[in-house]
């Protein structure tokens, strides 16, 4: 009986090891033989900003997305100041923009993404991830120079201990 007991005790514990159950936003490094996988986990908050300096206009963008429940992210809208070099300055199809008190918002009608590169520039401006009111410096965790994977998956305990959180 003792047996059976020990035997199921570490099949449990192997299930709840390796069975994935948190959803995350992820930052795998590209073009490396063995990357480090960076995550934060969602935990219910479904929405975030990456918000960043433009190296050329040296004004703040912000691009917000949503996770859906496929997995896949959605656009919501990019809001900005400038229009110089780099940033719409009209909408296409499937977009609107607006322009008040200054700031320009793009908003996406339907754009959905299964993962998208981030770029980590070698340049001393900001690029943070806000999510649930927290503001995450992302040069802070991810190498400058590198890129940077996006995607949503959902990591086992296993998993979380091979990467680095991004949730200070």
């Amino acid at each position: 009986m003792k047996k059976w007991i020990f035997i199921i005790l570490v099949l449990l514990s192997v299930i709840v090891w390796f069975i994935p159950f948190e959803r995350s936003i992820t930052f795998t490094e590209t073009r490396v033989e063995k990357p480090v996988q960076h995550f934060l986990p969602l935990k219910n908050e479904n929405e975030f900003q990456l918000v960043f300096t433009h190296s050329i206009h040296l004004t703040d963008v912000t691009e917000s997305y949503k996770v859906l429940p496929t997995n896949e992210f959605q656009l919501l809208a990019m809001e900005y100041t400038d229009v110089a070099i780099g940033m719409p300055g009209h909408a296409e199809e499937g977009q609107t923009l607006h322009y008040e008190d200054g700031v320009y918002t793009l908003q996406y009608n339907d754009a959905k993404l299964e993962e998208f590169t981030l770029h980590i520039g070698n340049v001393n401006y900001k690029l943070n991830l806000q999510h649930k009111g927290k503001v995450i410096p992302l040069k802070k965790h991810l190498v400058r120079g590198k890129s940077y994977l996006v995607t949503i998956q959902r990591l086992s305990l296993y998993d979380k201990m091979k990467g680095v959180e991004l949730d200070d």
